[in-house]
């Protein structure tokens, strides 16, 4: 049988605490340099791509049952393509169908938002791409591999002995990307692996109105097992409402308003499953990019959120089979191995996140709403996020999903 080489990592966090510039590059590949970035034209509908690829992951990993699921779209979508820049034939084809996009555009959706990223001081989104792979002949890189992800990625190269030594400037490059928030990306170097594809992405913002001490009151979260959990519940009155035919919601503006939180809270009656998969990418993205006006007496618990899972079996069942298996795995445009076909081994993907009266690290503004004096006063809505519920961080330029996760119980 031969042996699967390629270790394909993902590692996205919400940073709760302060974030860390980028160091210089160190140029650990001599004599390549990226290759000029071409005209393809960035697509419309990448962020719609990306809200169809949230929900279908999201639903994969709700399957497994576990009680808090939290994804980064964004982070995914990076270290698939970098991965995809190398795929030829049927496993192209394949990985294209799950990104949503051929990957050329994908490249130029990723690089045009990468360029627009918020850096204010009160909401701040950091992007980081590597690669790093064995200092011996095997596996052969190709080059024209590592230059387009150098121009599109802006991917950090690293070639180095897969030991002990290299483990540890993996994790420390990890932990640096995001701020101290995943610490540890990597037990060990397989002694299979012949390269790592790794993208960390971080994120901080603070609300645009701090909630105030009055604000916060102690409540229950009844979770999805019927467990009454004590939280502390932040109130606030918002101004951009949501609802679908299963779902009432609200928008909750970050400083600057480059960013939102967006809650979905299932209708009674309707699970929080039933409500994800009433959900599609274009209408999730049309609800986002189009909020109803109106006065919204909303309630969020404070929260915290770690998830740690191996995608490997998600993506296969999105149709991405061939990447995976040994005999039809074609990453021809990465490089050959005589030891044997590359091929993806693992798919790791570590989130956090931490929502509190402050923030929740993801972009802010207020909202502010104009009533126009010659009507009454519309009833006021009321969510109050005291059960099961779904939630997005967007960027609100183009309503793509940051992160979007379940909250089923108090961790």
């Amino acid at each position: 049988m031969k042996k699967k080489l390629l270790l394909l990592f993902l590692c996205a966090c919400l940073l709760a605490g302060s974030l860390s510039s980028c160091g210089g590059k160190r140029d650990l590949m001599q004599g390549v340099t990226p290759a000029a970035v071409s005209d393809t034209a960035i697509p419309a509908n990448g962020a719609e791509a990306a809200s169809g690829l949230a929900l279908r992951l999201l639903r994969q990993e709700m399957e497994n049952g576990e009680p808090n699921v939290l994804l980064s779209p964004l982070s995914i979508l990076c270290a698939l393509s970098m991965t995809a820049n190398g795929a030829r034939g049927e496993t192209l084809a394949q990985m294209e169908q799950v990104l949503g996009l051929p990957v050329e555009s994908m490249n130029a959706y990723l690089l045009a938002y990468r360029k627009a990223l918020p850096g204010e001081k009160k909401c701040r989104i950091s992007l980081a791409n590597s690669i790093w792979f064995k200092d011996d002949d095997s596996p052969t890189v190709e080059e024209d591999f590592l230059k387009s992800n150098a121009a599109w990625y802006d991917a950090d190269l690293y070639q180095l002995p897969f030991n002990s030594a290299a483990c540890k400037a993996i994790n420390d490059w990890v932990r640096k990307e995001t701020g101290g928030m995943i610490p540890e990306i990597l037990q060990k170097i397989s002694p299979d692996a012949a390269m790592y594809l790794i993208n960390a992405l971080a994120f901080e913002a603070e609300w645009a109105r701090i909630y105030q001490e009055s604000s916060i009151r102690d409540g229950v979260f009844t979770a999805e097992d019927g467990r009454q959990q004590d939280v502390q519940m932040m109130y606030s009155e918002e101004s951009r409402y949501l609802e679908t035919g299963t779902a009432v919601g609200f928008l909750k503006y970050y400083d600057g308003r480059n960013c939102a939180f967006a809650a979905l809270l299932p209708k009674e009656g309707v699970s929080l499953a039933e409500c994800v998969d009433s959900l599609a990418g274009e209408q999730l993205h049309e609800l986002l990019a189009n909020p109803e006006t109106a006065e919204v007496r909303a309630a969020i618990p404070k929260f915290e959120s770690t998830y740690e899972t191996n995608l490997c079996d998600t993506l296969e069942a999105l149709g991405m089979t061939d990447a995976f298996d040994g005999q039809l795995a074609d990453f021809s445009g990465i490089g050959s191995s005589a030891e044997g076909n590359l091929t993806i081994s693992q798919v790791l993907h570590k989130t956090r996140i931490t929502v509190d009266e402050r923030g929740t690290k993801a972009g802010a503004a207020t909202a502010v709403v104009l009533e126009p004096t010659s009507e009454p006063p519309s009833e006021p809505k009321v969510v109050q996020l005291d059960r099961p519920f779904l939630y997005l961080l967007i960027d609100c330029q183009d309503q793509l999903p940051i992160f979007i996760g379940t909250v089923t119980a108090m961790e």
